[in-house]
């Protein structure tokens, strides 16, 4: 809801900020999209500055919208008052966009029915603000953006990062506040207070009459700078002496102070108004007449006042106006208005707003209101408010009559908090139940949502812990649910790469709660992992493979974290590409942003590991985008992975460093894939004393998984180091986890580990026949690499040749420039020469542009590039010009042409 218009005229004290807004809209004529994001205290002049925008738009369009502090709660309230012009009448610019996005929309504004594309919403939100520009530039302005609603903000952010090839500008305007936002990632600018000179110039401008010299100095010293204060309290009967409080409070006071010229009824007409942000007559004025108000005279009144105007829509003159009469009003007066605007609301076009308005009534518990609630509360999870849904089950919790609806309704409220990613109002919320009287059932519940609260807060050993606690309290009652928990716990610890000393936790736990429920059961994967612990791999890699793919169905189509590593664990390289291709294919089919980005980050490294470097380039492209739309961050171990193949020392050096910067001090998984690329890496690059100090630390984490890839690595540095006895050690290991799996891949690398510690020429070949086959190209040529370099110390130079040819090829072919260098090195001391390396089509390229390539080569539109990594159609032809430019061509049809770029195209 917009204030009201201000007086035209230069803006006084703020030349750096109308520059930059005008530079702004200058840079969106000429195509060039960006957002500014103004941050200021309630007063400052924020949407004065707006106002600004929308006189220096001329020829623009200008879309409008506020944030308001009762509606935050409403998904997709601010985005659908910002779009609402393109929709209507019916279905507007909604017609040019692609079928289902205009379903999205439609579902999210409430125009349709279902569950939405939570996911998509930003993504149709840019094409429909892309399409309504091809007309005319567009200026987009959101007041108190800081009172949005969560879903509008996020969608909003997210078309802000992707403008920057639209005639779109976007100018915000935020209180500051000291809670994190993804508001502030944006570029902005800090509104300051006036200076002594700029506010007596303003008030001098905007005061009628002179004012006396002692006045004069009151109101400097009460405003302190603060351009609504300096012209609102001048309106005021009296002036309070300066205290500690805010400008804003005064200000507020300063407002209030006018209602005590109106009647009652003018008060209650204000008050009402203040208790329905969306500014509706059409509400306002059947609500004031159940109150029997005389509209035209109090109208009038109120408008004498200049607190508010009635039009087409009723706007007060400040947003600080209207919350300094809802707040004015005593909780009786209130509670009245919210009754008789939920009488006049309709139940059919609004029933989550009637059901808002009647749980502001209520002075105690209603269960006919709580029930209400849930039902609000349910159609908003469907079209994926999660905020809304939150609060709505919160409010229904706080009504409840029985005891039992409420600790179910908490319950409720507390889960969707943590789906909305409020940890900490859920922590808050879940600790009201805790000291009620619950039986097991509701401890473990309870228990779990704290375990699931303590892993989101990054804290891995209080949620582990609380999850088993779970899992022991069901243990008699319900057995099956009980071992459920503890491998949530475990697969929890997996998701976010900080399992530590969980599996032992768990199975602690397990074993103790299986005797005590003594059920007679089929052996599942927790059994498999207590064998693994106790006996080893020979003894549990039969059970491991029975769990991994099940009876009924696999593993990964419930637990896709633990199927991986299980799969790691075997050197399972086949069922390992069976997953990916599981989370790829559900992934896309569902749309779930979980699913996906873990198919992603797998597909990434598995390219990575199988030297397609191009398709793990696309991958974390694909990756990267799906985090920024969702507001996470990217994936690591997949960048890690191709760094470390990669073999660019600067490149990598750089990346490694950045990780090791950021990553948790308990996240163990994230370290240990950090030294096993750095292991990798160095050896690659022939510097095996920092590739033997890497592995030492790889291979020093006992998880699932990990060590068994890292030490074939430590075997190559330790003997290239003379550390013969470490390397004996650690090839002992990796032989018997090699024989327990059988695996090709498992025993071609335990082969090769072999002959460089006992230098038996038999163990090289025996890896060359195991790994001949096995999808990881990378280790095949390096099996013939050892070959050739163990050769030529021998002596046997020709011999030697020929497998030094073949890693070579492969290894330059591949792009696994370290390696490769190391092969041409041999060559050359066998008195071969080599030729420089060929390029690679995306050596010049981003990953980004790798994948926007790829897809084009393909022949994918740009229409279906964007909604593929979230970006504009007009941005992807940004980046294809800049593609062709990098590579010498000019057309789509060349880029199928580029060697390298389309290996396997199947992602």
């Amino acid at each position: 809801m917009r204030p009201l218009t201000r007086s035209p005229g230069p803006l006084v004290g703020r030349r750096e900020e109308t520059g930059a807004i005008d530079e702004l809209i200058a840079d969106a004529r000429e195509s060039r999209g960006g957002v500014l994001v103004l941050r200021g205290e309630a007063g400052i002049g924020k949407s004065a500055l707006l106002d600004h925008a929308g006189e220096a738009a001329s020829g623009f369009r200008v879309l409008h919208a506020s944030g308001s502090q009762f509606e935050s709660e409403l998904p997709y309230a601010a985005l659908h008052q910002l779009c609402r012009p393109l929709c209507v009448p019916s279905p507007g610019q909604l017609a040019d966009l692609a079928p289902q996005h205009q379903e999205v929309l439609r579902v999210a504004f409430g125009l349709a029915g279902g569950p939405p594309d939570f996911f998509h919403v930003g993504l149709a939100t840019l094409e429909l603000l892309s399409a309504a520009a091809r007309e005319r530039p567009l200026l987009c302005v959101v007041d108190d953006i800081q009172w949005a609603d969560a879903a509008s903000s996020k969608a909003l952010t997210f078309i802000a990062r992707r403008i920057s090839a639209e005639p779109i500008a976007l100018v915000f305007a935020s209180r500051r506040s000291g809670a994190a936002s993804q508001l502030d990632e944006l570029p902005g600018l800090d509104i300051d207070r006036l200076g002594d000179s700029d506010a007596r110039a303003l008030l001098s401008a905007k005061i009628r009459g002179a004012l006396d010299d002692q006045v004069r100095e009151r109101i400097m010293a009460e405003a302190r700078g603060n351009p609504l204060a300096l012209l609102q309290l001048p309106r005021a009967d009296g002036f309070a002496l300066p205290d500690t409080s805010s400008a804003p409070t005064r200000i507020e006071r300063s407002f209030q102070e006018r209602l005590a010229e109106l009647q009652p009824d003018a008060r209650l007409l204000l008050t009402i108004a203040s208790a329905d942000p969306t500014g509706d007559p059409d509400l306002l004025w059947p609500a004031a007449r159940r109150m029997a108000i005389d509209l035209a005279a109090t109208s009038a009144a109120v408008t004498a006042t200049g607190l508010a105007e009635f039009a087409t829509r009723v706007r007060f003159c400040h947003p600080l106006a209207r919350s300094a009469v809802y707040l004015a009003a005593d909780a009786a007066q209130r509670r009245t208005a919210h009754r008789v605007l939920a009488e006049v609301t309709d139940p059919v076009v609004a029933p989550d707003r009637q059901a808002w308005h009647r749980a502001r009534a209520s002075t105690g518990p209603r269960e006919d209101v709580a029930a209400e609630l849930e039902r609000s509360a349910s159609r908003a999870r469907s079209r994926g408010g999660v905020v809304a849904a939150a609060a709505f089950i919160e409010r229904a919790a706080e009504l409840s009559l029985a005891p039992g609806k409420r600790i179910e309704r908490t319950l409720a409220a507390v889960a969707a908090h943590l789906d909305a990613g409020s940890p900490d109002t859920a922590a808050t919320l879940v600790s009201t139940v805790q000291n009620t009287p619950l039986d097991e059932h509701q401890h473990a519940q309870v228990d779990l949502l704290r375990g699931q609260i303590a892993f989101v807060r990054q804290n891995e050993a209080d949620g582990s812990m609380f999850m088993v606690r779970a899992g022991q309290r069901l243990a008699s009652l319900d057995p099956e649910r009980s071992r459920e928990c503890f491998i949530d716990a475990l697969e929890m610890s997996l998701l976010v790469g900080r399992s530590g000393d969980v599996l032992d936790t768990v199975l602690v736990a397990a074993s103790a709660a299986t005797s005590a429920s003594a059920a007679a059961r089929p052996p599942d994967i927790l059994d498999a992992l207590s064998l693994l612990n106790t006996q080893g791999h020979q003894a549990a890699a039969p059970l491991l493979r029975s769990a991994l793919h099940g009876t009924d169905s696999p593993m990964w189509t419930r637990r896709p974290a633990l199927a991986l590593i299980v799969a790691a664990e075997l050197w399972d390289s086949d069922t390992h590409g069976t997953v990916v291709d599981w989370l790829m294919k559900t992934g896309r089919a569902s749309g779930s942003p979980l699913v996906l980005r873990l198919g992603l980050a797998q597909l990434a490294s598995r390219a990575a590991l199988t030297g397609d470097l191009a398709r793990a380039m696309a991958a974390i492209a694909e990756e990267e985008a799906m985090a920024d739309a969702t507001g996470g961050q990217p994936v690591s171990y997949p960048r890690l992975h191709l760094a470390a193949m990669r073999g660019r020392r600067r490149e990598a050096t750089e990346l490694f460093e950045k990780v090791a910067a950021t990553a948790s001090p308990d996240g163990t998984g994230q370290l240990a894939d950090l030294h096993h690329a750095t292991a990798v890496l160095n050896n690659g690059l022939a510097d095996y004393r920092a590739a033997l100090a890497a592995a030492r630390l790889a291979a020093a984490y006992d998880g699932l998984g990990r060590p068994g890839m890292v030490l074939p690595e430590l075997v190559e540095a330790a003997v290239r180091c003379g550390n013969t006895a470490e390397a004996a050690l650690a090839l002992e290991s990796l032989t018997r986890r090699a024989q327990a799996a059988g695996t090709p891949l498992g025993l071609g690398l335990a082969a090769y580990a072999r002959g460089l510690v006992t230098g038996v020429e038999d163990h090289y070949r025996e890896a060359l026949e195991h790994l001949r086959d096995t999808p990881l190209l990378p280790y095949h040529a390096r099996a013939h690499l050892l070959y050739g370099e163990w050769l030529r110390r021998e002596g046997r130079r020709k011999d030697s040749r020929e497998h030094l040819r073949t890693a070579h090829q492969l290894l330059a072919g591949a792009g696994l420039e370290a390696f490769a260098g190391r092969a041409a090195d041999e060559l050359r001391a066998t008195g071969e020469k080599t030729g420089s390396p060929s390029g690679h089509a995306y050596d010049q390229l981003t990953m980004q542009e790798v994948h926007i390539a790829r897809l084009v080569a393909t022949g994918a539109t740009s229409n279906e590039v964007a909604a593929r990594l979230f970006l504009s159609p007009r941005t992807v032809e940004a980046h294809l010009r800049n593609i062709f430019r990098k590579l010498g061509i000019s057309s789509r049809r060349q880029l199928k042409n580029q060697p390298h770029l389309l290996t396997d195209q199947a992602s």
